[in-house]
């Protein structure tokens, strides 16, 4: 049974109440504030490990919370699912910027969101620490030899193409905004610019042959690697 605490953020308290049975349903302790300031100090006092934001709220607003938990030496690590009606691609790509690790639209399946809850909790708790070697069905990367290979066949990547697959394999599943990608593999010895990310994953695929699928494009905001 699932021990984790989880922060429900939303003014609509039935909304609240019927995520919050959901939740405990599957084993999960649940608080529950109703606008932004009772969550920073619910969050702050309790330390849940994830956050359901929504981002229209009364007071300081979703955007600002996320903003400020994600501030917070203490709360950085706190994973956030935003929960809300705005469905724009600004929003979607200014929510993960600022460190949300999924967004869901209402109106949404609670048997949905309980899933997605879970896979956001699997992620972010296996990856604490950065992944010095990764495995994924036959795909390797290893960070301190610089090496990838499919079922041991080494791959010849350029240092940003490198760069790019370790970013996407360390949290498979969290989408990730080009501006992201491009902090990522931004360095002395790289130089990338903007919408030439498209041109390196692309390149990326080519070279990954069976395994190009697994880069999925997330129209309008960025990339993911298949969970």
């Amino acid at each position: 049974m699932s021990k984790e605490k989880i922060l429900v953020v939303d003014d609509e308290q039935d909304l609240v109440k019927l995520i919050r049975y959901h939740l405990e349903k599957d084993g999960y302790k649940v608080l529950c504030a109703y606008n932004g300031e009772d969550a920073l100090f619910l969050a702050r006092k309790e330390r849940p490990e994830l956050v359901i934001l929504d981002l229209m709220l009364p007071g300081i607003d979703g955007l600002g919370v996320c903003k400020k938990l994600k501030a917070d030496r203490g709360l950085a690590n706190t994973a956030i699912v935003i929960l809300t009606a705005k469905g724009e691609e600004a929003d979607i790509t200014l929510g993960l910027k600022l460190g949300a690790d999924d967004y869901m639209t209402k109106p949404f399946s609670p048997k949905e969101l309980v899933a997605r809850v879970q896979a956001v909790l699997r992620r972010t708790q296996s990856t604490v620490t950065t992944k010095d070697y990764i495995e994924i069905d036959g795909l390797t990367i290893d960070l301190h030899k610089h090496e990838v290979a499919i079922k041991n066949e080494p791959i010849p990547l350029t240092l940003t193409e490198f760069k790019l697959l370790h970013q996407l394999t360390s949290r498979p599943g969290r989408v990730f905004t080009r501006d992201q990608l491009l902090d990522a593999v931004s360095g002395s010895e790289t130089c990338v610019i903007d919408r030439t990310i498209d041109v390196h994953i692309a390149s990326l695929r080519k070279k990954l042959k069976t395994f190009a699928n697994y880069i999925i494009t997330i129209r309008g905001i960025g990339y993911k690697f298949k969970e």
